[in-house]
Order: C-alpha cells, then sequence, then structure tokens
C-alpha cells in the first residue's frame, strides 16, 4: 500500500489541475449590438450602394453584422476588422476613404474650395460697395439745360 501513496496525490493534481486552468481563465464577454453597430457604422456594404452596413437591410449585411460580431468575441480590434474587409471587398467598404495617394484630395479640396468662396465673394461685396460710394451725386435742381426747367415749371403750374 505505502507504494501507491504517491498516486493519489498525483492523480488529485491531474484531475483537477484543468479544473483550476479552466476556472482561472476569464470567459470572453458576447459584444452586445452597440459594440457591432460602432464598427458596422463605419463599413458601407459592399453589395448595395452607399447604405452603412450597420442598416443595410440585407441578409448579406446580417451576415457581416454576424461575422463582426464573432471577431469581436475573439478578441479582433476595430482596425483589424475594417482591415479584414478592405482584404476581402476593397477600400469602398470604408466610410472614410483612407488617407493615402490622392485620397488626400478629399480632406484637402473642400476647405480649399470653401476659402477660395469666402474670399471671392468679400472681395466681390467690397468692390460693389466701393463703385456705390463713387457714384457721383444727383445734380442740383437748378439745371442748365433749358428742357429740364421747362419740365420743371410746368410740373410746378399743375400743382
Amino acid at each position: 500500500m505505502k507504494r501507491f501513496t504517491w498516486f493519489i496525490p498525483f492523480l488529485l493534481l491531474v484531475v483537477l489541475l484543468p479544473a483550476g486552468i479552466a476556472s482561472a481563465q476569464e470567459p470572453v464577454p458576447t459584444p452586445s449590438d452597440d459594440d457591432v453597430n460602432a464598427v458596422a457604422k463605419e463599413l458601407y456594404c459592399p453589395v448595395c450602394e452607399n447604405i452603412p452596413l450597420d442598416v443595410c437591410p440585407t441578409q448579406a449585411c446580417a451576415q457581416w453584422r454576424d461575422l463582426i460580431r464573432l471577431k469581436l468575441a475573439e478578441g479582433w480590434s476595430e482596425a483589424d476588422i475594417k482591415d479584414y474587409f478592405v482584404d476581402q471587398y476593397g477600400a469602398r467598404v470604408l466610410a472614410e476613404p483612407p488617407r493615402s495617394g490622392l485620397n488626400w484630395l478629399v480632406y484637402i479640396v473642400p476647405p480649399v474650395l470653401l476659402a477660395l468662396g469666402v474670399f471671392i465673394l468679400y472681395r466681390t461685396l467690397r468692390s460693389m460697395r466701393n463703385t456705390a460710394e463713387t457714384i457721383a451725386p444727383a445734380p442740383p435742381v437748378g439745371h442748365d439745360n433749358d428742357y429740364l426747367n421747362r419740365v420743371e415749371e410746368e410740373l410746378r403750374k399743375r400743382h
């Protein structure tokens, strides 16, 4: 019996060790719909035109939202999920174009055009005001023109 005294502690160690390891691991929380939609609103449906993935009613989009939920449950970050969709469907699925190459024009051209428009409007209004100020005042009533003097005299007589 003394030969097997080491066997019982060894058996307990082998049986209880995996249970201790499993209980030490934290369960992975299931991502909420808000978590899924936070990622999905940054992506556009690869099938439909100009519809964000979080509001697209198609079955394909529902499957893609489930895929996002699965990836989040596996611990993927939002950037990893976006990269996955870009690898699968191209950069057109991103709500915000990547800031590289000619895509920089999307970020630069509108503010430049807005500033240019404000500048042109300012200059136009300023030149209109200056033109209005430089217009000569109306000549006085006593004209040298005989015709105008006669017309004014006739008007005074009628009143």
